[in-house]
């Protein structure tokens, strides 16, 4: 008896199974949508082994950001490389996130840490047309849709989790669209239909004959 009682200590104390959580993200016509950040919380506190937030790139070719769009856990360090013969002025105003990259093209810019969760919306103050996005994650667990409208989030604890949905066209808040998923060894999906609205981008200026600019 004392043997079973001990072999099911060390069973409780080992960590729950990992499952996996498919997702799927249509807008209200039913159509694919792609570039949408799926998140999931977990419903309880659970301790876990500090997460490295990692590193990210985004650089800038032909007066673009490269990605459009870049996802991160919370304190990720993210560096601004300048791949074009010109320079750039890289900022955000986002709350939580500003920042600024004073004018540069042949040296090495300050990488930037993102310690709050949230949307960085990204601009240049020389090329009004550059846009670019970073999602600052407050969950290690998230994917970003394919062309297909879908992605898999991997080794979840199995659990309830809280699912959100955030994309740039999306019209409304994500926790508006907020699902509670409960994820075993078997797996589990979601899908989301969202509503989308148009995103104001400036009119690209200034063609390649125009050098320094």
């Amino acid at each position: 008896m004392h043997g079973i009682l001990v072999l099911m200590g060390l069973l409780l104390g080992l960590p729950a199974a990992a499952g996996v959580l498919d997702a799927t993200v249509t807008n209200d016509k039913g159509e694919a949508v792609a570039d949408a950040v799926v998140y999931a919380r977990p419903s309880a506190a659970a301790s876990q082994a500090p997460i490295d937030p990692g590193s990210a790139t985004i650089d800038q070719v032909d007066k673009e950001f490269v990605p459009a769009l870049t996802v991160v856990y919370q304190g990720a360090v993210v560096s601004f490389p300048n791949n074009d013969n010109i320079r750039h002025h890289v900022y955000s105003f986002s709350k939580g996130n500003a920042f600024e990259i004073p004018l540069y093209a042949d040296r090495e810019a300050p990488p930037v840490t993102f310690t709050n969760p949230g949307v960085v919306a990204l601009g240049c103050n020389v090329h009004d047309w550059m846009s670019a996005y970073v999602f600052v994650a407050d969950t290690p667990y998230y994917g970003v849709t394919d062309a297909g409208g879908k992605t898999r989030l991997s080794a979840l604890p199995a659990g309830d989790y809280e699912v959100e949905v955030w994309h740039a066209q999306l019209r409304g808040k994500p926790e508006k669209l907020r699902q509670t998923v409960s994820v075993g060894e078997a797996g589990a999906g979601v899908s989301f239909a969202i509503r989308q609205k148009r995103v104001w981008k400036a009119w690209r200026g200034a063609s390649e004959f125009e050098e320094g600019y």
